[in-house]
């Protein structure tokens, strides 16, 4: 069976290590010079090789010989994401003190170091605190955030940033000739683009494009990620630019053909697009463009991508005079209730004569008949809620509800007849109450404490504060004079 090219192409020495040299030579020189630290902390991207670090270090510190395929007795790597509880940890503290079987270090290399229990943390800090003379950590993970300061101010930190694409180009392009791949070199950019900053991600795309032809070009690298040609996001774009929608349709549809996923035409769009931006400069369409580019970043999150990035480019590609000639969206929608008018009654033609000074009383309107519904419009009355009314709202769907009770709570009241709007300053809390089912609970209640039909609209204003809730506390009734007697007059400070 072959060996993996990152494998195969894994640094030896720590002059191999490509994009690092701000950490290659600061360890070189100190084990040069003998001032070794007892804990050392990489982190950085995936890829990007800081468990070859490790390994180097752990050999060179020793005087050793490195291969991939070397096994020391006194090297010993832990994956912490297999090892996460306190009882392995125990176990090394245990094992730690013991000497070295034939090397001057024992070198305990531990990666992916955040994924360790809290328990574990806290064992491992006291062998980080005194070690003994003949151990050395080294712990390696891509989540620095996630471990204890603790831990991260008992170690000497080394940070890998992400391998920079010249470099990745450059070393793919070495790799390439010594397994003698015939590849492009518009393809070689491709495939280093794709590892973004990872090396290793980089060479596994080339090894797995390394067999696909006698001669790799850039749509074979294309292919093998399931990207879009070039051609293709380009005609897509001119379509938007140019409100073609026919030839939007068609774009889209040699996209779906091509098996081209919607998340992946999305970025591609939104990378192309940011570059054509930042290349040619803000002009007049920035505006549009930036528009695009900020609903094409949520496709890859919506419930059905497809269809997410069909309305962001049709709704791009529509024509202006289309889009003004559109009604607003109601950014905070009445209650169906509200919304439903109850049906006009036409009125019968009156006879044609002397105009009367006063109306003559409205006949009463017959009964609907079962099947016909009748609804009036709440806001006719003329009785307005009251802060008593919402506060007595609240507390029904308190005792009910009490999840809606805490969304609901965050809204300032706003009071008019047979209406309450309610102002939210958080998109969250607008969206959760505005829901049908919420808002047909809260309309139930509304009605059955107030004892009318009452319309609930909702509205966001992120400059609207949340109101505060008061609790009052009951001020003591004992009697403190005796204290204040012995200690003199103080403050009474709630508890």
């Amino acid at each position: 069976m072959g060996k993996a090219l990152y494998r195969k192409h894994r640094p030896k020495k720590l002059d191999d290590i490509i994009g690092q040299e701000h950490i290659t030579t600061t360890l070189a020189k100190a084990i040069k010079s003998g001032r070794i630290s007892h804990a050392y902390l990489l982190t950085g991207p995936r890829g990007t090789g800081k468990t070859s670090i490790a390994r180097i270090l752990a050999h060179e510190v020793n005087n050793l010989p490195y291969d991939d395929e070397s096994i020391h007795l006194d090297i010993i790597e832990i994956d912490a994401a297999s090892n996460r509880r306190i009882d392995e940890i125990r176990e090394l503290k245990d094992r730690v003190n013991i000497a070295p079987t034939s090397a001057k270090y024992k070198v305990y290399i531990i990666d992916e170091v955040h994924m360790l229990t809290r328990e574990a943390f806290n064992a491992l800090l006291k062998t980080l605190e005194e070690p003994p003379e003949h151990a050395i950590f080294v712990l390696a993970t891509t989540e620095a955030h996630k471990l204890p300061e603790t831990i991260i101010s008992r170690t000497q930190r080394f940070g890998l940033k992400p391998i920079n694409l010249d470099r990745v180009t450059q070393q793919l392009k070495h790799i390439a000739e010594q397994e003698q791949i015939a590849i492009d070199d518009d393809a070689l950019e491709l495939v280093a683009q794709h590892g973004n900053g990872s090396f290793r991600d980089s060479i596994s795309l080339l090894d797995q494009v390394g067999n696909s032809s006698d001669h790799i070009t850039r749509i074979d690298v294309q292919q093998a990620l399931g990207q879009a040609p070039e051609e293709l996001l380009s005609n897509i774009v001119h379509a938007v630019t140019n409100n073609d929608t026919a030839a939007l349709t068609q774009a889209l549809k040699q996209a779906t053909e091509q098996g081209t996923q919607p998340a992946q035409l999305a970025e591609q769009l939104c990378t192309n697009l940011r570059n054509a931006m930042l290349a040619e400069g803000f002009g007049a369409t920035s505006t549009r463009l930036m528009e695009l580019m900020s609903g094409l970043l949520d496709v890859p999150y919506a419930r059905n991508p497809q269809v997410s990035l069909e309305l962001v480019l049709y709704g791009a590609a529509m024509p202006v005079s289309i889009q003004a000639a559109q009604p607003a969206p109601v950014a905070n929608p009445a209650p169906a209730s509200a919304q439903t008018k109850s049906p006009k009654i036409t009125p019968k033609p009156k006879p044609v004569e002397e105009p009367e000074l006063e109306p003559e009383p409205e006949p009463p309107k017959p009964k609907p008949s079962p099947a016909v519904r009748i609804e009036t419009d709440p806001s006719d009355s003329t009785d307005a809620p009251t802060e008593g009314d919402w506060k007595d709202i609240l507390e029904a769907v308190k005792s009910k509800h009490n999840t809606l009770y805490g969304i609901a709570r965050m809204a300032t009241p706003q009071f008019s007849p047979g209406r309450i709007t309610l102002v939210f300053g958080f998109p969250f809390h607008h969206k959760r109450v505005s829901d049908a089912r919420n808002n047909e609970i809260l309309s139930a209640i509304a009605k059955e404490v107030t004892g009318q039909p009452v319309v609930l609209a909702y509205t966001l204003d992120k400059t609207s504060k949340q109101p505060t809730v008061e609790q009052s506390k009951p001020k003591p009734t004992v009697d403190l004079s005796p204290i204040t007697e012995i200690f003199g007059d103080a403050e009474l400070l709630d508890q």
